[in-house]
């Protein structure tokens, strides 16, 4: 079985696979500090209630966007699954696209594993939109290869920036409220975050499809991408476990 890892910047995601089917899938918030005993302790728990012994794991791989927390994780691979943990974004990790741009080492591995899962699926030109702790979006031209991006603040930082900077705006969960004009204050938050990124989320599409100069798919995914897939006709699929997929496919196209 294949242990994936996709540790992020808020939370770090665990799933394992069974050939081609997922077993399960788990996440807990990601802390740099967390050592390799309590990541295993915590998921030898999950494992058991699946009914997946740490001896059934044989295989393990990993993106990572915090490399403060990577030394534990290998750890837990050698330690409680006695494998060595392939991670995206070492020289020797074949992906199977290029990063065509003008610093390739600074693109976060989440984005081109992003890239490989989407590209692998469609075929065709795409800009993923990834809601995570920022809000990405990359491009993956007509030959499947990552080359470039843009970078926004994610939901929940704008939210959180909006409740440090104002002293009288509460603290509020995004959701997609019941009409764009707020009746009070929590309501009128939620209308401004939220139709705000669906703007935000038309506007660069539209204009990355300009420039770019041919139709293109747009995929949607990460941990808020539900929420705001259905809100806009651009988006066209969903994709929630982009990356979890996109992990499997580059641990096949490594495999000795």
């Amino acid at each position: 079985m294949l242990l994936v890892i996709d540790a992020g910047n808020t939370n770090t995601v665990f799933a394992v696979f069974d050939g081609n089917t997922l077993r399960g899938q788990w996440r807990m918030a990601t802390d740099a500090r967390r050592t390799a005993d309590e990541y295993g302790v915590w998921l030898l728990q999950l494992l058991a209630r699946e009914k997946i012994t740490s001896e059934a794991i044989n295989a393990a791989i990993m993106s990572s966007v915090v490399p403060h927390a990577n030394f534990a994780l290998r750890m837990l691979s050698r330690q409680y699954f006695n494998t060595e943990l392939l991670v995206v974004g070492e020289p020797n990790v074949v992906l199977g696209i290029e990063a065509k741009i003008d610093r390739p080492r600074e693109v976060g591995a989440d984005r081109l594993v992003n890239a490989v899962a989407a590209w692998q699926k469609h075929k065709e030109p795409l800009i993923i939109v990834d809601f995570g702790t920022a809000t990405t979006f990359d491009i993956v031209n007509d030959e499947g290869n990552y080359i470039g991006g843009v970078i926004a603040p994610g939901v929940n930082l704008s939210l959180e920036a909006l409740h440090r900077a104002a002293a009288k705006l509460p603290n509020i969960a995004v959701e997609r409220p019941k009409q764009v004009i707020g009746k009070d204050t929590v309501s009128a938050m939620q209308s401004g975050i939220y139709y705000g990124y669906v703007g935000l989320i038309e506007g660069i599409v539209a204009r990355i499809k300009q420039e770019y100069g041919q139709n293109m798919q747009v995929i949607a995914t990460g941990g808020l991408a539900p929420l705001f897939a259905k809100a806009t006709p651009v988006i066209n699929a969903l994709e929630p476990d982009l990356i979890i997929d996109g992990l499997k496919i580059i641990y096949e196209r490594n495999r000795v």
